[in-house]
């Protein structure tokens, strides 16, 4: 177990050094930010005074180098666009990020496990193909069209929900949360169930399929023949070894709830780090951009490795050496 724990700890270390790599040398082409910071007024020798200061003009490898030197000491530097430190605008928008995610996630998970144990155990059941109707239509709808759908639905026609923003927020700790209030969660609904509807639609039909597969093995045969309660065999056997390979996506599928909300929040206006990043991208913001990467590349890498620790202490099989 400490083997496995250490060779996934190596590896994650160069993922991270992967992704900031790439970050950094991905975003030296999508513009100049001189040109971003400064108006037509200011004289070409003070772009390239400011140039300087940046470090802008210094060689890759020591623009690369201060930059991952930076980032482990904590320093994140600075916005090109509001001078502010980007430590900051990141911890102020990840609230917002890891709330809408999590609820995301959680609506996903409360409905697509019993419609997936349901439609299993009822594969022709009418109900059972109406869902999986349902599921095929949600899954081939962009994220978007879902979002604008249910915001002329239930905010244009109906006016029950607000349509964009976050609103009746508290500060707990220096935590900003908006699941303490009434009006918080209906700013909430809408832009998480955009999310999730995607992710429940995969974890219905991956519970689904394993479930059906499980249901088909000897030892609920013999279960059967047996004479042990069908509810005991559905939900205490069949139901358990269903859901060890579906942690794994779930762990996933938190990974990229986090990484793909950008376009939930660009829908409703969730001022998350999604919208941080796109407002970075138009204004050609740099150290953003680069520290939002390598942040959602550290949740990919944290989840993962959660759920691999996870994987091998629930399946006592992968408990081997060689891991």
């Amino acid at each position: 177990m400490v083997y496995f724990i250490l060779k996934r700890l190596v590896q994650s270390v160069f993922v991270m050094l992967a992704v900031a790599f790439l970050a950094f040398s991905l975003f030296r082409f999508v513009g100049d930010p001189i040109s971003q910071m400064t108006g037509v007024e200011t004289t070409v020798a003070d772009q390239e005074r400011l140039r300087e200061d940046l470090g802008l003009n210094d060689p890759f490898v020591v623009q690369f180098y201060r930059f991952t030197t930076d980032m482990l000491q904590g320093d994140f530097g600075f916005s090109y666009r509001t001078r502010q430190p980007v430590a900051d605008m990141i911890a102020d928008r990840i609230p917002a990020t890891l709330e809408l995610g999590v609820v995301a996630l959680i609506i996903s998970l409360i409905v697509g496990i019993p419609a997936g144990v349901y439609t299993a155990l009822r594969p022709r059941g009418v109900l059972t193909q109406g869902i999986l109707l349902t599921t095929l239509v949600g899954v081939s709808i962009p994220t978007f069209v879902i979002g604008i759908m249910l915001i002329f639905i239930f905010g244009v026609q109906l006016g029950w929900l607000p349509t964009f923003g976050r609103n009746g927020t508290v500060q707990i700790g220096g935590w900003e949360s908006s699941l303490f209030t009434v009006q918080g969660w209906r700013s909430l609904i809408l832009p998480a169930v955009t999310l999730g509807v995607y992710q429940l639609t995969l974890t219905m039909r991956l519970v689904r399929a394993e479930m059906m597969e499980v249901m088909r093995s000897d030892y609920i045969r013999f279960g059967m023949a047996r004479g042990v309660p069908m509810g005991r065999l559905h939900y205490r056997h069949a139901l358990a070894n269903t859901m060890v390979p579906v942690i794994t996506i779930i762990g996933l599928q938190f990974g990229g709830v986090i990484a793909f909300s950008i376009v939930t929040e660009s829908v409703f206006q969730w001022p998350g780090m999604g919208l941080l990043f796109l407002e970075s991208i138009r204004f050609v913001d740099i150290p953003v951009m680069g520290v939002y990467l390598v942040v959602i590349a550290f949740f990919f890498v944290l989840v993962n490795l959660i759920v691999d620790l996870l994987y091998v202490a629930i399946d006592p099989r992968l408990r081997v050496k060689d891991l």
